[in-house]
């Protein structure tokens, strides 16, 4: 085998491995299109076979490029922990951190500032998205750290408690249960639901919670972000549920909150990473961070 293989080659080939289409790679990667495929074809030619099936609107990896994407993605992860572990001397560092949608506009402010004044040479990082896609950026060594719910389904990753946080109710300003002292799930059965898409981990908290609790809400609207969510019970679209940090920053007086009576649906915050992976002393730094941070809760 010709054994003229690049590292930039190898990158390119996990980028459109991942996105199953060479337009979406070009993108994240910051290339051209046509670049991107002349690569692949390379890579292609260094192997001898295709690496990929091309079909209208994606591509779907071979046998053999299901073989080449676990060495691949080996090899970078092993280069760039290589390369972290022998700069880290410097004076300066990073962190680059994963949050789903509804902890980081709520959680992080706070934490980023302290953490900032703290540690002036290091860098976060911040990336949001959800659940399914942080595991797998962890995984493949795309962040170094992920704060989001549990539970969750993360195979060879270490997810470590930080904190259990009450879901509280929401209701528009006026709201028959604003009255009420004393809150039941009961009381909400006959109300329709604003929930945030199936995408987000504080849907499956809300309605595993339910389901334990036999009720079932009857969900009238669906939106992809918690705001949204707040926002439409003001308009009094429905009623909701959403994490007590939500609550916490929260200056509106058009919607009220209140707090379940028994058992009351909760989250639990965890932090996730790659314990096969190198972890620097930046990523340590800030893990002990966030750790002293959450215990003042």
């Amino acid at each position: 085998m010709n054994p003229k293989l690049d590292l930039q080659q190898l990158s390119n080939f996990v980028a459109v491995a991942r996105t199953r289409n060479f337009s979406r790679a070009a993108e994240e990667l910051n290339v051209g299109q046509s670049s991107l495929s002349r690569s692949i074809q390379k890579l292609e030619a260094v192997i001898g076979q295709p690496l990929f099936e091309r079909k209208p609107r994606e591509v779907v990896l071979t046998d053999l490029g299901e073989l080449l994407l676990g060495r691949a993605e080996q090899i970078l992860s092993l280069v760039e922990d290589t390369f972290s572990e022998i700069t880290e001397s410097g004076k300066t560092g990073r962190v680059r951190l994963a949050v789903i949608p509804t902890i980081a506009p709520f959680f992080l402010p706070e934490i980023l500032r302290d953490f900032r004044q703290a540690h002036p040479n290091i860098s976060v990082l911040v990336q949001e998205d959800t659940t399914q896609n942080i595991i797998k950026m962890c995984s493949h060594g795309e962040v170094d750290l992920a704060i989001l719910a549990l539970p969750l389904e993360a195979k060879y990753l270490d997810a470590e408690p930080l904190f259990e946080e009450e879901l509280v109710l929401v209701v528009p300003n006026g709201h028959p249960l604003e009255k009420k002292k004393s809150i039941a799930l009961t009381d909400v059965t006959e109300y329709p639901f604003v929930m945030l898409d199936q995408a987000h981990c504080l849907s499956d908290n809300i309605q595993t919670f339910c389901k334990r609790e036999s009720l079932q809400p009857i969900s009238v609207e669906r939106t992809s972000q918690l705001a949204t969510v707040q926002e439409l019970v003001s308009l009094s679209h429905g009623i909701s549920m959403v994490p007590k940090m939500a609550e916490r920053l929260d200056a509106s007086d058009r919607r009220v909150y209140r707090s379940f009576s028994g058992d009351k649906p909760t989250r639990i915050v965890a932090m996730l990473c790659n314990p096969y992976r190198y972890e620097s002393n930046w990523v340590k730094a800030f893990k002990t961070f966030l750790r002293e941070f959450t215990e003042k809760l």
